[in-house]
């Protein structure tokens, strides 16, 4: 291992789950407002992952007020409290950019019970 990767191992994130994309998440992060900090709530689709090992970043997707919001986590940052599995999708493909293009029911991605079905 050399040192990079020492370094690396150092500030992983342990008690992330294993989603993919197309799976629902919550994402706790930490807002700092002033002197004060509390925490929000991200709850959206996953459409991108990217790299790999305490690197890696997802891009969640969500709905506000009619408009189409997205944010890239840093799966190891200090600013996210917590990772939440809330659902898993079925997709067929890694990356879902064509989910941007599409409105109402078109923007679905069809759900399954468990990780290991197909329904």
């Amino acid at each position: 291992m050399n040192a990079i990767q020492q370094i690396e191992a150092r500030y992983a994130r342990q008690d992330a789950p294993d989603f993919r994309p197309g799976d629902l998440v919550r994402v706790h992060v930490r807002i700092r407002e002033g002197e004060k900090e509390r925490i929000q709530v991200f709850e959206g689709n996953v459409i991108k992952m990217s790299s790999a090992g305490p690197r890696r970043t997802f891009t969640v997707r969500k709905i506000s007020y009619g408009i189409g919001v997205e944010r890239v986590f840093p799966i190891s940052s200090p600013k996210i409290a917590k990772i939440e599995l809330a659902g898993y999708g079925r997709v067929r493909r890694s990356k879902l950019y064509y989910i941007r293009s599409r409105r109402g029911k078109a923007a679905r991605i069809r759900t399954k019970k468990s990780r290991r079905g197909n329904v």
